[in-house]
């Protein structure tokens, strides 16, 4: 079996680069002129003193590029000098030096790479659009150029790259609007209660059709400490489709983190001071490609985020061979001791377009019950423990908040480990 980028196939399939390349550019063409209507329509609304705001946010974020791509899907990737990237904005990091990487990595990591299961060929190459058009030098780490359109689809510059807050699902709440407050939901598997020092996972990667430019859907997992309130520190890895972050609806690798619900801290990728990359070979918010296809070959990624024990950063790794970069520990409160809670799963949002149930779609948009080839899953759930070990999860518990419109169910087997299907179409009969 085959591998790159850290994307697998679980089907044979023969690949063919130029009919998948020419389908991410009619893609992006069919889709194109309708964000450049709503970006004209969002600029008309921005005064100039914002729009000078947005010309000095743009010049923070793109850097003096040594080398720049042009991706067949329209992004363009700057290779930036590894000390020039966004991270060494922040005043802490003024005499901050770069971990090129980790001290350690979880034990067990490298004994659980089998996979079997019905219809199991080799796995195929599968790689971010970009490198279609090239590669980053060494020393340099590549990032997807911000346009004046992105911030422009935004409401504000700072609102610009951060989540809403309340976007956490909590599953001991009582209260299901509480839960659902700004129209977020969910359908996860999670653990708490113990001291977890990292999450793997591997996910199934699709594009889910999304209904509103503003709504997204999401398939990561949460590496969580704090309370609920106003202190929650979160630390988030997956894949994504976000018209409005991206202005597309291709399905892209992303990261997140808060310290503080959303509120003022953190952000997507590396758009603020926070993550400091160290991989000049994936970029975060770049395009994934191939997806995976109903009845069709199956792709999935496996994301890893630990904390070194020495330290104290929390790292992220992409695939079996990409190790991505790093949080830096003062970024957190809670984090900086362990996570109270792992969860694991899909997000959408639903702004109830017309007063209805929306029809963006989450995982493949089919059920659970589906199974394999039909339903997006998540496999080899694992945690981290205290002694640094990679080991399965205890005591896993479900939720979403309507099963009706998007439902999750587990599962264990010894080649897949503890796993579970995941998603739903949204808006059908037994969800108005």
């Amino acid at each position: 079996m085959e591998s790159f980028g850290g994307f697998h196939s679980l089907r044979r399939r023969k690949t063919r680069p130029l009919v998948v390349t020419f389908c991410a550019l009619w893609s992006f063409a069919l889709v194109s002129v309708a964000f450049a209507a709503a970006a004209a329509s969002s600029s008309s609304s921005w005064s100039s003193k914002q729009k000078l705001q947005v010309q000095k946010h743009l010049r923070r974020l793109n850097k003096p590029a040594i080398k720049s791509i042009e991706s067949p899907d329209g992004d363009v990737i700057d290779c930036v000098h590894i000390s020039e990237q966004p991270a060494f904005d922040h005043p802490f990091m003024k005499d901050h030096k770069i971990q090129t990487r980790p001290n350690y990595h979880p034990e067990g990591l490298y004994d659980e790479n089998k996979v079997s299961t019905a219809g199991e060929g080799r796995r195929n190459k599968v790689t971010q659009l970009w490198h279609l058009s090239g590669k980053c030098p060494e020393n340099t780490i590549p990032i997807r150029r911000t346009k004046k359109d992105d911030v422009l689809r935004a409401s504000s510059v700072r609102k610009y790259g951060r989540k809403k807050r309340r976007t956490i699902p909590q599953p001991k709440s009582a209260d299901p609007d509480l839960v659902n407050q700004g129209g977020h939901q969910h359908a996860i598997a999670y653990v708490n209660g113990g001291k977890y020092y990292g999450a793997k996972a591997t996910i199934n990667v699709w594009e889910p059709k999304i209904q509103r430019p503003n709504e997204f859907s999401l398939s990561q997992l949460w590496i969580l400490g704090g309370s609920f309130g106003e202190d929650l520190n979160s630390i988030e890895a997956g894949w994504q489709v976000s018209p409005e972050l991206y202005g597309d609806n291709n399905t892209r690798l992303f990261s997140y983190w808060t310290s503080d619900a959303y509120q003022a801290t953190g952000c997507y990728n590396l758009l603020c001071s926070g993550f400091i990359q160290i991989n000049n070979e994936i970029a975060m918010g770049a395009s994934i490609s191939p997806v995976s296809a109903y009845r069709n070959a199956q792709y999935d990624v496996s994301i890893l985020v630990w904390k070194d024990p020495n330290e104290g950063h929390w790292w992220m790794q992409f695939g079996d061979d990409y190790v991505l970069g790093y949080w830096p520990s003062f970024l957190f409160s809670y984090l900086g001791d362990s996570a109270s809670m792992v969860e694991w799963g899909g997000e959408v949002v639903n702004t109830e377009p017309s007063g209805e149930h929306t029809s963006t779609q989450m995982g493949s948009g089919h059920f659970p019950e589906e199974g394999f080839g039909k339903a997006s899953y998540f496999r080899n759930l694992q945690i981290v423990d205290g002694s640094n070990n990679l080991r399965a999860p205890k005591a896993i518990g479900t939720f979403t908040e309507r099963s009706g419109c998007y439902n999750v169910q587990t599962g264990s087997n010894a080649d897949w480990g503890h796993y579970f299907y995941y998603g739903g179409p949204g808006r059908n009969p037994k969800c108005a």
